[in-house]
């Protein structure tokens, strides 16, 4: 049976009017979320933005990048327009790589409080080199700590095994 969201619920989200302000800026604040219906299930949410844009702090260039953020939601999932908003507000924003994928990571991590969350960066190269990292967190249920561990070794093969 598909469960009907209440009116209440959508009523209280910000990003569905017709005028869309794109932010400048960085802007966490912008992330919504809405109720998970399905709580008891273990649902994989994919989330991929093709079109992600952040700026070299070093050199002012612009850095191009696929993102795929995947969770196991607990109570909450992300709004997939504050997301695309959240994103785009780091057009702008002079950061690395490594830092553009740990903070998006650690934000969504903070609002939603998945069971299981990892983003991936698969940056286009620049001068000859392409980087692609990576960040997961999990709750504190030993299931998940052991998903994400399994994780990073599924990307990282060898690199983290306990052997």
């Amino acid at each position: 049976m598909i469960s009907k969201r209440n009116s209440q619920e959508l009523a209280k989200l910000n990003l569905g009017s017709t005028n869309t302000l794109y932010p400048t800026q960085y802007a966490p604040e912008i992330l919504e979320s809405i109720s998970c219906l399905n709580t008891t299930d273990n649902a994989w949410i994919s989330l991929i933005c093709n079109e992600f844009t952040s700026l070299c702090p070093k050199t002012n260039q612009p850095d191009f990048a696929k993102i795929y953020i995947n969770y196991i939601p607990a109570q909450k999932l992300v709004e997939s327009k504050s997301l695309k908003l959240y994103l785009f507000s780091f057009r702008n924003h002079g950061a690395f790589h490594e830092d553009c994928i740990n903070v998006i990571c650690k934000d969504l991590f903070k609002l939603l409080r998945p069971n299981f969350i990892e983003v991936i960066g698969e940056f286009s190269p620049r001068g000859g080199i392409a980087i692609w990292p990576y960040c997961s967190q999990s709750s504190s249920s030993l299931k998940y700590k052991k998903l994400k561990a399994k994780r990073l070794e599924d990307y990282f093969p060898g690199k983290y095994s306990k052997t």
